[in-house]
């Protein structure tokens, strides 16, 4: 996909804002505060109907304004135009493609975002949620039959818990079924998609780390020495006792592993950065391989992230991906030298006002 143009309505500090972006590569510049990281937001929410700054989208609104609207004219990889848009107050999420009223999933395909922004290292040391949103994203985009199997499995999952806080526990086996049924096509899912990424993200890492053995764990969210379904039934008193299921998809985890050993217990923060890096466009190139121009690459204060050196490498290698880039940093020179670079725009942002240049 390629935004060709984009409106913004009362998102932070940009009150109105409408840009013709290349389909290329875009450059982000304006002093701290001035609305860079607003303007990336407001594309973020396009594609994902929430913010990457806030867990309460509502807060994403100007101060003095009842709604905020992001609007695109988008063309897809097919060839095809588009216009989407979503619009958000304080009681519900509107989304619109084409006019006709749509579900947060649709815009979500037709608008893949991927975002690199200072907090990403998060992805090495955080809990395992956000390591599950980052594969679930690219299978969701990969493979349509993923999301309905998801869905099903997170309502059984759903009347599963309620029965155990009841302690309905006749109904039990009925639901344990369909856990067990979504629960092992959602794990397969899941490790068909990493030994897919396993070889992108080697490459990824040699590019930007000078690494060669690195290595992506997975494990299902229980003991899969065993059946789901008698991990259920072994299970069944403690989840009783807590009221909740203990194990699941909905538990899964994936690590990474540098020479063995546990990546986020000995590399220095830079090359946490690095490696975080190396799987974020792993997973963005893999996706361009199966769909070209597919997805919009967000990046949010570039010389937070990288030295400059690596900055360079970055610039280059998405110079050579075939993907429409939204980077943000202070000042023209921290992109270095951009003859890398075929095409660009430039577009200075002012107390929320954007420009090119």
């Amino acid at each position: 996909m390629t935004l060709l143009k984009l409106d913004v309505l009362a998102v932070r500090n940009i009150h109105t804002a409408s840009i013709l972006p290349s389909p290329d590569f875009n450059l982000i510049t304006g002093a701290n505060a001035s609305g860079k990281s607003s303007l990336l937001e407001a594309i973020f929410i396009l594609g994902r109907a929430r913010s990457f700054r806030t867990t309460h989208i509502k807060q994403a609104i100007s101060f003095d304004q009842p709604q905020l609207i992001v609007l695109a004219q988008n063309r897809q990889h097919n060839g095809s135009t588009s216009t989407i848009g979503i619009q958000i107050d304080n009681k519900q999420c509107q989304i619109r493609i084409d006019r006709e009223d749509r579900q947060k999933a649709d815009l979500a395909y037709a608008l893949p975002v991927q975002l690199i922004h200072p907090k990403s290292y998060r992805l090495l040391d955080s809990g395992p949620q956000i390591r599950r949103e980052f594969l679930d994203w690219g299978i969701f985009n990969q493979n349509k039959n993923f999301l309905p199997c998801w869905r099903k499995f997170n309502k059984a999952l759903q009347q599963r818990n309620a029965l155990l806080k009841s302690r309905q526990i006749k109904q039990i086996p009925a639901w344990d079924k369909e856990l067990v049924e979504y629960g092992q096509v959602i794990k397969d899912f899941r490790l068909s998609y990493l030994a897919s990424l396993q070889p992108v993200f080697l490459e990824m890492a040699r590019h930007f780390l000078n690494k060669d053995d690195v290595d992506l764990r997975f494990s299902p969210g229980w003991d899969d020495m065993q059946p789901l379904e008698q991990v259920l039934k072994t299970d069944l008193e403690r989840d009783m006792r807590y009221g909740f299921t203990h194990s699941g998809p909905h538990r899964a985890d994936f690590h990474t592993y540098l020479n063995k050993r546990l990546a986020k217990d000995y590399l220095s923060r830079g090359q946490q950065k690095l490696l975080v890096l190396a799987l974020l466009l792993a997973q963005v190139t893999l996706l361009n391989q199966e769909s070209p121009n597919a997805c919009c690459i967000l990046i949010d204060d570039l010389t937070a992230e990288l030295d400059a050196e690596n900055r360079a490498k970055l610039i280059k290698y998405l110079a050579g991906l075939s993907c429409q880039v939204f980077v943000s940093s202070t000042d023209l020179a921290d992109f270095g030298d951009l003859g890398a670079i075929e095409k660009y725009k430039w577009f200075h942002v002012e107390q929320g006002s954007i420009k090119q240049l």
